[in-house]
């Protein structure tokens, strides 16, 4: 059996191990696009701070595991899929023949409609390359322009403000991490980063960025231009799948993917970020987030080596750290028609808590500044547990979670 895995970030590592636990004499190629041995993304901020070399972001510690494993792993892009054929054709021209595909191709950093953004020091921040870039201009001191406050920017954010950087942060919404947060949670990420030294604009856009002497000058569309040493762009990330125009593999905001991970085309695959698969509170979404890419890599290689594995949907689950400000999300946090809601905000201490209930269950919650009840707000959003009497008590006070927790667990 040839097993070919578009795709060498967690989704595609985690595949080729399960399918080589499972089936020890299948043929498995891993590709990459970057070069070198695979890596997380998410290691990069722990990169940029110093607490890990480079070497850290890998995501097996023994350059030698895939060898060992007789995992190939190959370094280049696709240029054709060939489904007839079942083979994928790479850029240099070397074909690889498949009897099972997986696309695990991720995403890549969004371009906004900013000139300028190709000028020397104006860097995303998606790639170990990119990482680099930012670690050899972002010194203590440096005047740095970070363009996008959503959950990445805030990664890169709290990156950035250790090394020292005097920081601008430029948000086009009207609060910091809008996708995640509500508006009174996101003004209090706002001011938290404020009294830390880091100067925020929301409700901001970027017009274009010039030379401005051996510096950069970002100008807004409101207020004077400002100077800057770097310019980080985080201005949201989409699908990798370019390379599927013109095929027959159904695509959407992702690759459209059913309840075992595969495509429309028989024996063909996809996980992790560009897949758009169940969601545990209804309806097909990207999750964007290494827990799913993880959990879609093993479950795809299951059903890839012929076993009935269905994929439960995602619990769509943010954790961001902003300079020691904690927030996350967990489900349905937003609401809407037909659900009711419950909040508490403590403006003083940066401590907010939001739950959605639809009837007594509770599908969704938002918290800031509280880290002791994350495990049960996912338990009893995962589990659907009836809440009963406690629903209205919940509303009123959304703090008394744990005491509901505990008295509906024993009903």
């Amino acid at each position: 059996m040839n097993y070919v895995i578009v795709g060498a970030g967690p989704a595609g590592v985690i595949a080729a191990e399960t399918l080589r636990k499972h089936d020890p004499e299948g043929n498995i190629v891993l590709i990459g696009d970057e070069g070198g041995v695979p890596y997380s993304r998410m290691a990069i901020p722990y990169f940029l701070i110093g607490k890990i070399p480079q070497s850290g972001m890998h995501l097996r510690p023994d350059d030698d595991h895939y060898r060992r494993l007789g995992i190939r792993v190959v370094s280049g892009r696709v240029a054709a899929l060939d489904m007839e054929a079942s083979r994928v054709t790479l850029e240099g021209g070397e074909n690889l023949p498949f009897d099972r595909l997986l696309l695990a191709t991720g995403s890549r950093a969004a371009n906004p409609p900013i000139a300028g953004l190709d000028l020397p020091g104006v860097e995303h921040c998606w790639t170990a390359g990119d990482a680099d870039a930012i670690a050899r201009r972002a010194h203590k001191g440096a005047r740095v322009v970070l363009i996008g406050a959503g959950f990445i920017g805030c990664i890169i954010l709290e990156a950035l403000a250790l090394r020292g950087v005097d920081l601008t942060v430029i948000e086009a919404a009207d609060r910091m991490v809008p996708l995640m947060t509500t508006e009174t949670a996101g003004g209090l990420i706002k001011t938290w980063c404020e009294r830390r030294g880091v100067a925020v604009l929301t409700r901001t856009q970027v017009g274009e960025i010039t030379r401005d002497g051996a510096g950069l000058s970002v100008h807004l569309d409101k207020g004077a231009p400002i100077s800057a040493d770097l310019v980080v762009v985080a201005t949201g990330v989409r699908a990798n799948m370019d390379f599927l125009a013109g095929s027959a593999v159904a695509t959407d905001v992702g690759i459209i993917v059913n309840d075992h991970l595969q495509t429309n085309i028989s024996g063909i695959y996809a996980a992790g970020d560009v897949a758009q698969g169940p969601d545990f509170s209804g309806g097909d979404r990207v999750h964007p987030i290494q827990p799913t890419a993880v959990e879609h890599g093993r479950i795809a290689a299951l059903n890839m080596v012929g076993k009935d594995v269905r994929y439960q949907g995602s619990l769509m689950m943010n954790v961001l750290d902003t300079l020691g400000l904690v927030s996350v999300s967990s489900g349905n946090w937003k609401g809407g028609p037909g659900l009711d809601v419950g909040e508490r905000i403590d403006e003083e201490d940066f401590r907010y808590i939001r739950l959605v209930f639809d009837d007594d269950v509770l599908v969704g919650a938002l918290s800031l500044g509280r880290t002791d009840r994350v495990g049960v707000l996912r338990g009893l959003i995962q589990t659907k547990t009836p809440l009963g009497p406690w629903k209205e008590r919940l509303i009123a006070d959304p703090t008394r979670i744990d005491a509901a927790y505990v008295a509906r667990s024993h009903v």
